[in-house]
């Protein structure tokens, strides 16, 4: 029996509706995803600027960034659950309804305050992704599917490399609120574009939503999430980082036996246990950790003095530039990893990607002494990337019914959101414990007239770049070796995802 609802699966995809075209169809739906790779990332150019622009601390205004990945984590669960029992495009919907207002909101204030609770509203909208590609399995032919999931997916990539060059131009053309507005606009547009041309899916699952489910994972992820971004600032020994990790666990430890007894789960984990749906989603931590960091390190290392002899001085806006092959190169090799998926399984799919990601990173470090050769390794790690990310959610509705579809991908989106929040943190730590003492840029005049400057900037050392390409290529290896333990299915790849939907989870 399939817990959490008293209507079966669906036996197959019920298809488009009269007159909808699938190409149509997942093309809005990859819009959408695009719009939520604008929001997330065309704030990062301006991040310097916030103390300013708003009148603030550093460690205030990195709230902007904090409070999003906090939304994101409670609000994607609970968005997915939700998509199942009341309907997929209706929350598709109100993600990008939240998407919108919380675009406009700073615009329009100009407050700290505004900013941070449309940044947290934002967050919301990152539940997108999963409830689309739960309707395009609802709504394609089977033979469309690992296609357009994997479009989907690499359009994170394509709209993070966009938005980094889009972000400084429309900085300078008409301000910070620009960067606020554009996401407001496309998500405002693809709202209209979701209603008119998306149909709603038929599939549903029964039961009563579990409020008190819901209450304490997102309190248990907000503990979990603020100890892993702030723990930096507050130091990683402290009472307050261990007090918030030992909260995290401690509310963990009452929502897995609650929700093993609830009668209608927020998170089935009969379902999420199984030892395919488990190891998936630890693969998706990882590739989240090895994917974040090639962002970080990447603009990071070209804006680097080029007085250093592992700098370039590139400006923001061409650091920018320098990731579009990257994402350029996720969206051409979408087709190769739904080739691979349709040939060799989702599983082979998985390892390959991640061992180009664990490759790519291990020839960053020996190939780092040209701006050519570093946006080389960056693209090459965006590549394994795309065919990480099509395969995961693929593994996913392998194991799962189609009526738990979204929130099982909406978990899996969470488990890579921890991932990126862990690199985040790891190399965060790694390029402040090792640096170099240069001249600050401050004091340049001073030198420049044969002075003595009158400070020196601590920036990363090239052991710090080093030591973060080998955690991120070590998390990739770590994938590579959960790809090998993922179970092959025991049907057939020709009617794989048919004949899984007619059997129940514990089957």
């Amino acid at each position: 029996m399939i817990r959490g609802g008293n209507r079966p699966a669906a036996q197959d995809a019920p298809g488009p509706a009269p007159g909808r075209s699938p190409s149509l169809i997942t093309l809005v739906l990859c819009l959408t995803g695009t719009s939520v790779a604008l929001l997330q990332t065309m704030v990062v150019p301006i991040l310097p600027d916030f103390p300013t622009i708003f009148g603030v601390r550093a460690d205030d205004a990195s709230w902007l960034i904090t409070i999003t990945l906090l939304t994101a984590a409670v609000g994607t669960p609970l968005i997915s659950r939700l998509a199942d029992m009341v309907g997929k495009k209706r929350m598709l919907q109100v993600s990008l309804a939240f998407m919108v207002t919380g675009s406009a909101l700073p615009a329009v204030s100009s407050s700290f305050a505004a900013a941070v609770v449309g940044r947290g509203l934002q967050g919301f909208a990152i539940a997108l992704i999963p409830v689309g590609i739960s309707l395009l399995r609802d709504h394609l032919p089977a033979r469309k599917v690992a296609g357009a999931t994997a479009l989907m997916s690499a359009t994170l990539g394509i709209g993070s490399a966009l938005a980094l060059p889009l972000a400084g131009i429309i900085d300078s053309a008409v301000g910070w609120q620009g960067i606020f507005w554009v996401p407001a606009a496309f998500g405002a547009i693809m709202l209209v574009a979701v209603r008119i041309i998306v149909p709603e899916s038929p599939v549903r699952t029964g039961g009563r939503f579990d409020w008190l489910g819901a209450l304490l994972l997102s309190s248990a992820l907000t503990a979990l999430l603020m100890a892993i971004t702030k723990g930096g600032a507050w130091g990683w020994s402290s009472a307050e980082t261990l007090a918030t990790f030992a909260a995290a666990a401690a509310l963990l430890g009452v929502w897995i036996p609650f929700e093993r007894r609830v009668a209608d789960p927020l998170v089935d984990l009969r379902t999420s246990t199984r030892r395919p749906v488990l190891l998936t989603n630890a693969a998706s931590a990882l590739v989240g950790f090895s994917m974040y960091a090639n962002m970080l390190l990447t603009t990071q290392q070209l804006q680097l003095p080029d007085s250093l002899a592992h700098g370039f001085g590139l400006s923001v806006m061409a650091a920018g530039f320098a990731m579009i092959p990257g994402g350029m190169a996720m969206a051409l090799f979408s087709p190769v990893s739904a080739y691979i998926t349709n040939r060799r399984g989702p599983r082979t799919t998985l390892f390959v990607g991640a061992a180009v990601m664990a490759a790519a990173y291990l020839a960053r470090t020996q190939l780092d002494h040209s701006v050519t050769f570093i946006v080389l390794g960056a693209m090459f790690v965006s590549i394994g990337t795309a065919i990480t990310y099509s395969s995961m959610p693929m593994l996913i509705m392998e194991s799962v019914p189609r009526t738990e579809t979204a929130s099982a991908n909406g978990l899996n989106s969470l488990l890579r959101s921890i991932g990126t929040s862990t690199a985040s943190a790891v190399v965060a730590a790694l390029l402040t414990a090792m640096t170099v003492g240069v001249a600050d840029l401050a004091s340049g005049t001073a030198a420049a007239r044969g002075g003595v400057p009158s400070a020196l900037a601590h920036l990363p050392a090239p052991a710090a770049f080093d030591a973060a390409y080998y955690a991120a290529a070590g998390a990739a290896a770590l994938a590579c070796a959960v790809a090998l333990t993922i179970p092959k299915p025991a049907r057939a790849r020709a009617g794989r995802t048919r004949r899984h939907d007619r059997v129940s989870p514990e089957t």
